[in-house]
């Protein structure tokens, strides 16, 4: 599944992708959009845009869809420098622009993620997305 607003873009995604094997569902341009795909299509992969259209934000796809299992997370994004994101948004990061291999073997990491052998090497502009912070612990008086 793709959620990209931009629809080039979002074209040219799903064409990579399909030529490197994958089936894309769909692409969708908002949250709501993207829910709507990914509750009929039921994908393994996404890739996220941070912010799609009518405002909203790629983690609010991911929050609606990982309770329901497993779902691998791939944001693309131009505004990495912006954005603060953790294991409880997804999986990885990849910085736009990228080049056809780099979505390619960014999607394939994601995929070895949820396996637990993603090895390097990693494309130009792209991070595994680090765990959570804990809470810190509640004082008492």
């Amino acid at each position: 599944m793709i959620a990209e607003d931009d629809l080039m873009i979002a074209d040219l995604a799903e064409e990579i992708l399909i030529d490197a094997g994958y089936e894309v569902c769909g692409i969708a341009r908002t949250v709501a959009e993207a829910v709507a795909l990914a509750h009929k299509h039921k994908p393994d992969l996404a890739v996220l845009d941070f912010r799609l259209a009518d405002g909203g934000l790629g983690t609010e796809i991911a929050a609606q869809l990982l309770p329901f299992g497993k779902l691998g997370v791939l944001y693309a994004t131009g505004n990495m420098s912006q954005v603060v994101l953790t294991t409880a948004d997804g999986d990885a990061c990849l910085s736009k622009p990228y080049s056809a291999t780099d979505l390619v073997r960014a999607l394939k990491i994601v995929s070895e993620i949820s396996s637990g052998n993603a090895l390097p090497p990693f494309p130009k502009g792209f991070q595994i997305l680090r765990p959570a912070a804990t809470a810190p612990p509640m004082a008492t008086a």
